[in-house]
């Protein structure tokens, strides 16, 4: 969430950056100042009333004491007088709060001055590449067909028991995936992350807190009963162990990382890019957090996109690494790095992982501070990576390392596994 007198003294380059993420509601940055200007005004007024009631009742006592009864009894009634007037300032105060603070949520982080200009995938920049696209032999498959050929996915399985998006992962295939979480996990934590698990429903603080609430609520699956939110992604609950506390310093940076399902409605996918693997409601990920101090974020985030292409490169896929451009970034983030992995059987790109430093967007939002050497509280900033997705890592595995008889595993991801192929 953006802070009001950053806002006030701002206003021209907050416009220009919230245009440069191509949000259209630039309105409600004046409803922003005029809420504020009410709140002021009635916080003021709310004040200088309970001010008259606190020195006129002080009065009452005197004038009792010096038997000017009927000047007391005057008193009286003008105190009373007062404090009626406070209820319904006090009520319009607190209206005005809710209201100021509803619109603020509805305004996405500003992006960072690093930040390409553009609004489509297709103006993303490329930072740099890496690995070696494969040459397949005649009569490869994509990772849809290779599941079925060797027993490893079952797709209409998981249709028949919830539903499309919802695949069913099977002998080799649930193995492999075994692999890759706890080879992915082991590798977070041998760089100084440390694992968590999570629960994987959130409450609506937690979601708010994170920027996922009000922006993706149409996205994320939720439990009506009890008003709970399964996760998109382990960074909600891994970012919420922090909501409502104040680190020292000397606490900082804080490294998590955590596993969990992830679940997602994605309204509107179809066609082509959903088939297979390619883009599910329910999907397994691997995550990195950071909790740190304002003047290394930026740093760390370099850090952290670092620590994911070393990950990438460990499985031997070709890869990209894009700085996203503002209108392709998400609500709370203030710069974007994606990485994606080339399919060489659908001879296309697919991502995997994207590392984000929020700045104190989301540290605003979920009240996580930090004491300087001062004393004085001020809130961290927060970064976040996938590290890694299975579903389109999965898919790239199998196609890119397929022979006309087997699949080869990478060699990192062999004594998780325990052979390093899949035959027939």
């Amino acid at each position: 969430m953006l802070q009001v007198p950053f806002i006030r003294q701002n206003k021209a380059e907050v416009l220009e950056r919230l245009t440069l993420k191509n949000f259209r509601e630039l309105t409600l940055v004046d409803q922003v100042l005029e809420l504020d200007d009410k709140r002021k005004k009635l916080t003021l007024e709310y004040d200088e009333t309970q001010a008259k009631v606190n020195s006129t009742s002080k009065e009452i006592g005197k004038l009792m004491s010096q038997g000017q009864k009927d000047e007391a009894e005057s008193r009286k009634a003008e105190v009373a007088s007062l404090k009626e007037k406070l209820h319904p300032i006090n009520e319009e105060l607190a209206a005005t709060e809710k209201l100021l603070h509803d619109t603020l949520v509805k305004l996405p982080n500003l992006p960072s001055p690093l930040v390409p200009p553009g609004k489509t995938p297709e103006e993303n920049v490329e930072v740099r590449t890496g690995g070696d696209i494969p040459t397949l032999f005649e009569g490869a498959v994509p990772h849809w067909d290779l599941a079925k050929k060797y027993d490893l996915i079952d797709f209409e399985l998981g249709n028949k028991i919830t539903g499309a998006g919802f695949p069913v992962y099977k002998n080799r295939g649930a193995r492999l995936q075994r692999a890759m979480i706890q080879y992915f996990l082991n590798y977070n934590t041998q760089h100084g992350y440390t694992e968590f698990q999570v629960p994987h429903l959130v409450n609506s603080d937690s979601g708010y807190g994170t920027g996922q609430l009000p922006d993706k609520e149409g996205q994320m699956y939720f439990v009506g009963e009890d008003e709970l939110y399964l996760i998109p992604t382990a960074e909600v609950p891994l970012t919420n162990i922090f909501r409502d506390e104040i680190l020292k310093d000397t606490e900082l940076p804080v490294r998590l990382t955590g596993y969990t399902p992830c679940f997602r409605r994605e309204a509107g996918s179809y066609g082509k890019d959903v088939r297979g693997l390619n883009r599910l409601h329910q999907f397994d990920k691997v995550e990195i957090v950071q909790v740190v101090h304002p003047e290394k974020s930026y740093e760390i985030l370099d850090e952290m996109v670092a620590h994911v292409e070393e990950l990438v490169k460990s499985l031997e896929l070709p890869y990209r690494i894009l700085r996203l451009c503002g209108g392709d970034m998400g609500f709370a983030s203030a710069l974007t790095y994606d990485f994606e992995v080339y399919s060489t059987a659908q001879q296309k790109w697919l991502e995997v992982s994207s590392v984000s430093n929020f700045e104190s967007f989301q540290a605003n939002r979920a009240k996580i501070r930090f004491k300087d050497g001062g004393g004085k509280p001020q809130l961290v900033h927060t970064l976040n990576g996938s590290s890694l997705a299975l579903p389109r890592i999965l898919a790239c595995i199998l196609e890119n390392n397929q022979t006309p008889d087997a699949i080869n595993i990478p060699k990192v991801l062999q004594p998780y596994f325990g052979a390093d192929k899949i035959t027939l």
